[in-house]
Order: C-alpha cells, then sequence, then structure tokens
C-alpha cells in the first residue's frame, strides 16, 4: 500500500524495496509529511520554498488521494496551522475551480490553482524499447527537450531527427516524473507509449518510482499513460501559487 512510511535511509532506495514505499518515500521529500493520517492534514513545510525540478516554487503543493489529502504550505504563506479552518479548505478543494475559496481561507486577495490527474506505476507495459538515452542540454536535442535536469529519452526519424522524446523530472531521489512529447508529423505511431514505458524502466531499475502528470482534460495523455502502464487510481495533485 502507497500509505507504508517510507525508509530512514538518504541513499537512492533499492530496487527491490516496493513501489508503496518509494512512493511514500518520494512523497515526504516532496511535501514535508505524509501519509495523511487525517481527511485532510495540512503541514507548513520550508520545503515549499526550496526551488523545484525547473528553479520554480510554490506556495502550496498537495496530493489528493481516496485515502485522504496532504497539503503542504509555505511559510510565505503566514498561515498559522491551528487558525486554519479545515472545514472551509476542504469545502474549498472541492469546488471545479478553488482558487476563490482557497484565497478566502488563507485570508489572501488572490491564489492560482491547478489540479492534474497524479499515476505512477511499478509494471511498465512491455513494449518495445524504441529510444536511445541522450544527455541533458545535448546542443541537438529540440529546445523542450532541454529543459530538463537529467537524461532523456529520444526516438529518432530517418534522417536522425527526434521524432519523440521523453523527459525526467527528478523531484528527488525517489520520485522522477516523466514528461513526453511527439514531433506531429510522427504521431499515432505508438512512440509515446513506448518511451514512457522504457523510460519507466528505467527509473524502477533506479530504485525510484516512475511518475507520471496530466490535466484531467488531457485525453491524449491519459491514453499514453494508459497504454504504457501507468493507471489512473483517482490521485491527483494540487499546486497553489
Amino acid at each position: 500500500t502507497p500509505l507504508m512510511p517510507p525508509p530512514r535511509s538518504d541513499d537512492r532506495l533499492p530496487v527491490l524495496v516496493p513501489i508503496g514505499e518509494r512512493l511514500a518515500a518520494h512523497l515526504v521529500a516532496w511535501l514535508g509529511a505524509w501519509p495523511p493520517i487525517e481527511p485532510l492534514r495540512i503541514v507548513v513545510s520550508p520545503k515549499r520554498d526550496q526551488p523545484s525540478w525547473d528553479g520554480s516554487s510554490w506556495l502550496g503543493l498537495g496530493v489528493e488521494s481516496p485515502h485522504g489529502t496532504v497539503l503542504s504550505l509555505s511559510p510565505r504563506l503566514g498561515v498559522a496551522l491551528d487558525a486554519v479552518d479545515r472545514q472551509q479548505v476542504t469545502m474549498a478543494l472541492r469546488e471545479s475551480d478553488p482558487s476563490t475559496a482557497l484565497a478566502m481561507a488563507f485570508g489572501r486577495r488572490t491564489l492560482g490553482f491547478s489540479r492534474s490527474v497524479f499515476r505512477w506505476t511499478d509494471h511498465p507495459a512491455p513494449l518495445p524499447d524504441v529510444g536511445e538515452w541522450v544527455a541533458p542540454h545535448d546542443p541537438r536535442l529540440p529546445a523542450w527537450l532541454d529543459a530538463f535536469n537529467d537524461d532523456v529519452l529520444v526516438a529518432r526519424d530517418a534522417e536522425g531527427g527526434v521524432a519523440a522524446g521523453v523527459g525526467r523530472k527528478i523531484h528527488n531521489r525517489f520520485g522522477q516524473e516523466l514528461a513526453v512529447g511527439t514531433d506531429p508529423a510522427h504521431r499515432g505511431r505508438g512512440l509515446a507509449r513506448a518511451l514512457v514505458a522504457q523510460a519507466a524502466r528505467r527509473v524502477l531499475a533506479e530504485g525510484a518510482v516512475p511518475l507520471y502528470l496530466h490535466h484531467p482534460a488531457n485525453i491524449g495523455s491519459a491514453s499514453v499513460a494508459d497504454a504504457a502502464g501507468f493507471p489512473d487510481r483517482s490521485w491527483h495533485v494540487i499546486g497553489i501559487r
């Protein structure tokens, strides 16, 4: 179960560690607390003020699961936990666009809000390897693949160009998020799903958990995730800026 406590090690997890322990270790490192020991667990964590994989930061970051929600808040919000109306926040999160209600709950004029479907896997689809690993910031990479902070996986076309690619967002030593893109001329060939499954196998071999996030309305990305072996477990990542 993903609610198992994380191991007490600063090293990358051994390959044989169950996926639930890897996921728990990632969420503790990412949010500052896990599991949700109550329906809504709110913590104030300095992790929110530390730069993420791309240098950005969030005022709030949370994970919603069928077991409950952990919401990690930046000290910059100036929120006293004993003064937070958890029922008000809970009701706000049930709205289709919680921005205004959350701003009121935390005493702010405005807040931005986002919600993404949160997936992971320990059984990537048995699809063939179609890509090769390339060092980050290789000058031959297209601009969108140059943004990631570790090796990227690319499938090439007949002329040696990049037909599709997967970048890895290394959130911490326990969690690696995969992001895939395909050149329009090469769509419909199954490259995206094969690359995601191939990249997931490497992440698992490194002792981390492969993650995949997408907007709830992005049907194409959801289809890729399903085909690559990342089921929708009704988990979400929420972000507050």
